[in-house]
């Protein structure tokens, strides 16, 4: 009877010993072809997760949605979305955390030979838009419309709303006069000769915003920021460092390419510069700059975009440990 308590006991303090052991693996639900797949593929390539204590597992999704439902549903324990999405979850009382990914927010796009020099030029045209009526691009470009040209954008030029590539064809093909897309796209449309009219963060500046607030980031609970810290910060520490590397080395560029689908070498080098200069700064978000872009997000979309937020809620931004 001794014997067999002993080795239960032994048993016993041998599979604790290993859990204790045992990484803790985080599961990352993004689409399958998401552009912050590029980061993830250089955390798990390079170690980054193991060296920061945790086991990246990355879920390809068909679609944002899915991921959200993933996410809520617990087989998924992170998701990639913008922090004013976090900011109306919170308000509506889910535990939602925000770690900064991209301030990339792409532009307004004409042809090449397009006649327009302003947005004032888009009078009576009409614009592609990826993203929906909602789009937090299409918004600002709006207030800036009114602000510096004194004319209603929504009202006096046509939207043709769409997915990101129906956008970038219908932009090369003439069948909107300019077009408003996602980064990645923005970039593609740039090697293909069209030019940027407006950019997103210098127009988000003439409104006083600050185009250093990143927009796009990781989403966690707040369950798991409490019960492993340690494996929250150190995902966003495998960030960091894959931003690093993504930086500064092009040969890391090089092995990424497959998964790029970049069809030339202009388009790749325009993604690749389109990441790089999106790399937020390594440094704490600017609370009063975020107030003040959600409370004009908040004027511009109202309750349909921001639902009960109307300023920002504590605890919407991970705390930063450099």
């Amino acid at each position: 009877m001794f014997v067999k308590a002993f080795f239960s006991t032994l048993l016993a303090l041998v599979l604790a010993t290993a859990a204790m052991g045992e990484t803790r693996t985080l599961r990352v639900a993004v689409l399958k072809f998401g552009t912050v797949n590029w980061e993830l593929d250089t955390i798990r390539h390079h170690g980054l997760d193991v060296a920061n204590g945790y086991a990246l597992e990355v879920q390809g999704m068909a679609g944002g949605s899915a991921a959200k439902v993933a996410f809520q549903g617990g087989t998924a324990d992170v998701i990639v979305s913008d922090w004013l999405w976090v900011a109306r979850q919170r308000a509506a009382g889910k535990d939602y955390v925000f770690i900064p990914y991209s301030k990339s927010v792409g532009g307004l796009l004409v042809t090449a030979d397009s006649r327009a020099r302003t947005m004032a030029d888009l009078r009576g045209q009409k614009i592609g838009i990826a993203g929906g009526p909602l789009d937090k691009s299409w918004l600002i470009l709006q207030a800036y419309a009114e602000q510096n040209f004194g004319f209603d954008l929504a009202t006096e030029t046509e939207q043709v709303y769409g997915a990101p590539p129906l956008i970038f064809k219908s932009a090369l093909s003439g069948e909107v006069q300019a077009a408003l897309n996602f980064w990645h796209f923005t970039a593609k449309m740039q090697a293909s000769g069209m030019r940027k009219l407006v950019d997103i963060g210098e127009a988000a500046a003439a409104l006083g915003l600050d185009p250093e607030t990143p927009l796009l980031g990781y989403v966690v609970k707040g369950d798991l920021l409490r019960a492993s810290p340690e494996v929250v910060q150190g995902f966003a520490a495998s960030s960091r460092a894959a931003k690093d590397v993504l930086a500064q080395d092009d040969v890391e560029w090089l092995r990424l390419r497959p998964r790029m689908n970049a069809k030339t070498d202009a388009e790749f080098e325009g993604l690749k510069e389109g990441f790089r200069v999106g790399i937020p700064q390594n440094a704490p978000i600017d609370i009063e700059a975020a107030d003040k872009m959600l409370k004009l997000m908040v004027k511009l979309g109202g309750e349909k975009l921001l639902g009960a937020a109307t300023a920002l809620p504590d605890g919407t931004f991970l705390p930063f440990e450099g």
